[in-house]
């Protein structure tokens, strides 16, 4: 049977952004939000996935944004910061916007649901706050 499963994580984090003619070129944080949602037959076990099995693939990745920077590779000025004072951070490829950290999420994910020869949907949401954010959806098969 075809069915739609999803859930939901929240985390703590802040970013700032280089390129920003605004107040978002300050560091800052935000209560991010995702959502994942994945689509597919059911098992038989009537399960698309079991939660417990979405958690094992999606908690390592909260635990590292977790109340951490999370920085753009060619930010130096903050990388140096922050490894100096011995802060929590991520460096990830490009510029820590909402879009960008979607991709990054998606790209580690991916793999790990693809294994599962059920699902053919991934569909990933972040909310970078209550009414904004970035989605990405990509078929597995």
């Amino acid at each position: 049977m075809r069915t739609i499963i999803g859930k939901e994580y929240i985390w703590e984090m802040s970013h700032r952004l280089t390129f920003h003619k605004g107040p978002c070129k300050n560091i800052h944080g935000h209560s991010y939000k995702m959502r994942i949602e994945i689509e597919g037959e059911t098992n038989e076990n009537m399960m698309v996935l079991d939660y417990y099995d979405i958690d094992k693939i999606i908690a390592p990745i909260i635990n590292k944004l977790d109340h951490a920077f999370i920085c753009s590779n060619d930010d130096d000025l903050m990388i140096n910061f922050l490894d100096t004072n011995g802060f929590k951070y991520l460096v990830i490829d490009g510029f820590t916007t909402a879009e960008n950290l979607v991709t990054y999420i998606t790209n580690i994910i991916k793999p790990q649901f693809e294994a599962h020869k059920n699902i053919d949907v991934l569909k990933i949401r972040v909310y970078e706050t209550l009414d904004a954010y970035a989605e990405r959806k990509i078929e597995l098969r």
